[in-house]
C-alpha cells in the first residue's frame, strides 16, 4: 500500500501513527504541499480534492483520514484500537465524527492562519480569522477537557484511532498558537499519546 502524505499535517500524521501501531508497512511519497505538488495532474486523478492523505492499495484510491484509518484496521482485525463490540465502536465513531465537525475546524483556523498562510506567503493571521477560532475553541475544548476527567483515554481503557485523530492536532500546538494551555486534562493527555511508540515514530523529521 502507498500512502501519499505531507508529514507535518496532522491528517497525515494520524494515519502514519495508525500504521505504525498496527504494524502494516506503507510506502510513503511526500507530497509537498508548499510546491503546490497536491495541484499537479498526476494528483488530481488519485485525489480530485486535491489533498492529502490518500492511500493507493492496488487498484484502490482511498481519501479522507478517518476513511483510511479504519481501512487500515480492517486489515488488522481485532485491534485494541477498534473494539469488536458495538457499542464501543459506536464510541470510538462518535469522536471521530466530532472531530471532523468541530474540532479538526476550531484547530485548523490557527493552522491555517500561523502556517498554511506563512508557507504561501499570504500575508498574516487575519484578527477576525483567530477571534473566531478562539471562540471555536473555547467552546469544543471544554467539552474533551470534561470527557478525559478521570480518564486515560478517550474510549474505554486503552488507546484507539479515536485518541491518534483527536490528538494529532496539539502536535502543531505551540507553532500554530492553539490557545490551549489552560485546559489540563486535553494536556496530560495529550502527554501520553507523545509517549507512544507509533506517536514517536509518525513524527515528522524536519518541520515546514
Amino acid at each position: 500500500m502507498k500512502l501519499y502524505h505531507f508529514p507535518p499535517s496532522p491528517n497525515s500524521r494520524r494515519v502514519l501513527a495508525v500504521a505504525y501501531h498496527l504494524g502494516i508497512p506503507l510506502d510513503l511519497e511526500t507530497i509537498e504541499l508548499p510546491k503546490g505538488e497536491h495541484l499537479k495532474p498526476g494528483f488530481i486523478k488519485l485525489n480530485p480534492n486535491h489533498k492529502i492523505p490518500t492511500l493507493v492499495d492496488g487498484d484502490f484510491v482511498l481519501w479522507e483520514s478517518s476513511a483510511i484509518m479504519l481501512y487500515l484496521l480492517s486489515k488488522k482485525p481485532g485491534s485494541s484500537l477498534y473494539s469488536n463490540d458495538p457499542k464501543i465502536q459506536a464510541d470510538i465513531n462518535r469522536w471521530l465524527f466530532w472531530n471532523i465537525a468541530h474540532w479538526g475546524p476550531a484547530c485548523g483556523v490557527f493552522i491555517y492562519e500561523y502556517l498554511v498562510k506563512k508557507f504561501r506567503n499570504l500575508g498574516g493571521p487575519d484578527p477576525n480569522e483567530i477571534k473566531r477560532g478562539e471562540d471555536l475553541v473555547h467552546l469544543f475544548a471544554p467539552v474533551l477537557n470534561d470527557h478525559l476527567k478521570g480518564r486515560q483515554w478517550l474510549v474505554g481503557n486503552d488507546v484507539t484511532v479515536a485518541d491518534y485523530a483527536v490528538g494529532s492536532f496539539l502536535d502543531l500546538k505551540e507553532v500554530a498558537h492553539l490557545p490551549v494551555d489552560k485546559y489540563k486534562e486535553i494536556n496530560r493527555w495529550y502527554g501520553d499519546i507523545e509517549k507512544l511508540d507509533a506517536w514517536k515514530k509518525s513524527a515528522p523529521a524536519n518541520f515546514m
